[in-house]
């Protein structure tokens, strides 16, 4: 069955927190750690990759860093921006976004952008 990476991550995130049981715990880490690995963003300007941050994921939002590397008109890397990238439930949309940090050459939308495909792809579980 497949389903949004948003949906997959939740129910993960969501059972990790309800199980006592440490060896189910960390399956359930190892796999949200292999679905971010292989399906948000890493490489193009997000050249560290994404890392989800567990300790403020529930089954209602998810939370992301990212940092992203940016280039000068001339191709010459010239600088980094940091962000945290929230994802919360929402009933009209799945999920709305908000992306913290600096808004360095309108970055922010394309950051959105990029999670917004990236958590919609569909995944098996």
């Amino acid at each position: 069955m497949k389903r949004p990476l948003f949906a997959a991550l939740a129910s993960l995130v969501n059972a990790r927190g309800n199980t006592a049981n440490e060896a189910w715990r960390e399956r359930h880490r190892a796999r949200i750690a292999e679905l971010v690995r292989e399906h948000m963003p890493s490489g193009g300007g997000f050249d560290s990759g994404t890392e989800i941050d567990l300790p403020y994921c529930g089954d209602q939002s998810l939370r992301f860093r990212v940092d992203y590397h940016h280039m000068s008109e001339h191709g010459y890397y010239d600088g980094w921006t940091s962000h945290i990238v929230t994802a919360r439930a929402s009933l009209a949309h799945g999920f709305t976004l908000t992306i913290s940090g600096a808004d360095r050459n309108g970055i922010k939308d394309y950051v959105g952008e990029t999670f917004n495909h990236a958590l919609r792809t569909e995944v098996g579980e």
